[in-house]
């Protein structure tokens, strides 16, 4: 069992009916998750009265189990059930419950509404009539919970059927997380996340939420080769090189080089610096990875520099301006890099690579088997994909990040995890881990620059 696998619907269905297939009846399974999501609402209710809004399929018998465990417990519960149960669970659920059921919601009143209209199954918009229910229950309690999504919330995508949901402070996700617990924009409205177990296996090639890495210091005869080299590739613009350099610094890597074209009087005293032949200097055999883009700039020259970095086939991390520059003939088996696209530039690779998908996590695992790279594909909900259909999901970081030069320091902290060992897909995770917790460390309103010196300390919070 995993409490970081992320599941499709159909991966969930899969998952369910192996549990039935151990033995497990339909029924005893919503009473699992049923009496799992009480206890939350139970806490939250805090002696509050309940109202259970529950449809017609399992969802809806989960909140009839709900009802009912809330009810033995002394809490003022009423459901609201605007269709009947259509599934054998559910009505069973229904009949096993001994409160009021209302077949409209005019007279409902409370001051805690569970939502257990539609759940993950939904693909087509709320109907005019639920749509209005839901969002008048919704007006007329303080306090919302959904239970495994909330209704009008399409799973596998995270778009929202309807317009005007509400928006709710709490979620229960039953067994195991969705895409829309973890994707924009449905992500925005579900308040805080918390998962229900009812015992679903792990599931073969699901995706994955990107956790805590364990991280460990280095061995007691370490050196500064032995942790990893990492060689930054400068170009035009001084700044966006620095500034991943910077982060590489603190990213784990013993030993970071800037190739520059020309001087940078700003750079760290710890920095070292090497103007000269950018292919001689490639061909150290002491690289363990390279970083190009930040920086780079766009012209003849900058091309250049890209093609000698891929030239040379050492893992590498391409970003910035790199994508623009990037060409399918450049990479060859595209062995051991990493792209860090923001949505722009992952446009701009699909075009390139001629890869025809709709849906950013759907161009995202496209362009990576298309490729032959691994696409992290940066953005409030930021998505990793590899060639070989592994699937990782960033869980939110702090909004602040959206500043300029906070990409460069990812790029940075991700070549510097690739120098210390880390294959693409893994240093990504690392990466975007340590990219977030940097953040979370340096509060509001930072700069670039003071992410990257808080890498330190992210790096300190995972061991």
């Amino acid at each position: 069992m995993s409490n970081s696998q992320v599941l499709t619907v159909s991966q969930m269905q899969a998952a369910e009916q192996a549990i039935f297939d151990e033995g497990t009846s339909v029924d005893e399974l919503m009473r699992i998750a049923g009496t799992g999501a009480a206890e939350w609402v139970w806490r939250v209710a805090a002696s509050r009265s309940v109202t259970v809004l529950c449809g017609p399929g399992n969802n809806g018998g989960d909140g009839y189990v709900i009802a009912e465990t809330l009810r033995k417990r002394g809490l003022p519960v009423q459901v609201v059930a605007p269709i009947a149960p259509k599934t054998d669970a559910a009505r069973n659920a229904h009949r096993a419950f001994r409160g009021n059921t209302l077949s409209s919601g005019k007279d409902a009143k409370g001051q805690v509404l569970v939502d257990c209209l539609f759940g993950s199954g939904l693909t087509r918009e709320l109907s005019p009539e639920h749509h209005l229910l839901l969002r008048d229950l919704a007006a007329r309690h303080g306090t919302r919970i959904a239970i495994d999504l909330p209704s009008g919330v399409e799973s596998d995508s995270g778009n929202q059927l309807n317009e005007r949901l509400p928006t709710y402070h709490l979620t229960l996700a039953l067994g195991a997380w969705k895409f829309a617990h973890w994707r924009l924009p449905a992500r925005t409205n579900m308040g805080e996340l918390r998962l229900v177990e009812i015992g679903v296996p792990a599931t073969p090639g699901a995706a994955e939420l990107i956790e805590k890495p364990a991280l460990n210091p280095p061995a007691d005869d370490a050196h500064k080769y032995k942790r990893g080299l990492c060689a930054v590739v400068g170009g035009a613009m001084a700044g966006a090189a620095l500034l991943a350099s910077k982060a590489a610094m603190r990213g784990g890597a013993g030993y970071v080089k800037l190739f520059a074209p020309h001087s940078h009087p700003a750079a760290p005293a710890g920095l070292v610096i090497d103007e000269g032949s950018l292919d001689q200097n490639l061909a150290d055999e002491r690289i363990d990875a390279v970083l190009a883009g930040p920086g780079l700039g766009r012209d003849a020259d900058a091309a250049d520099r890209l093609r000698a970095v891929l030239k040379h086939d050492r893992p590498a991390v391409l970003d910035a301006d790199a994508l623009v520059l990037l060409d399918p003939d450049m990479l060859g088996e595209a062995a051991g890099f990493l792209a860090t696209p923001h949505d722009g530039e992952l446009e701009t690779l699909c075009r390139t690579f001629a890869v025809v998908a709709t849906g950013r996590q759907e161009r995202a695992q496209a362009l990576a088997k298309v490729s032959g790279m691994v696409v992290c594909a940066k953005g409030p909900d930021t998505i990793i994909a590899a060639p070989d259909g592994r699937l990782a999901l960033a869980t939110p970081s702090p909004s602040w990040l959206s500043t300029a030069g906070t990409g460069d320091v990812l790029a940075g902290i991700a070549a510097s995890r690739m120098a210390t060992g880390r294959d693409p897909f893994e240093a990504a995770r690392e990466a975007v881990w340590l990219h977030g917790e940097a953040a979370r460390q340096c509060g509001p309103a930072f700069t670039a620059d003071e992410l990257a010196d808080a890498v330190s300390g992210a790096i300190a919070a995972a061991l």
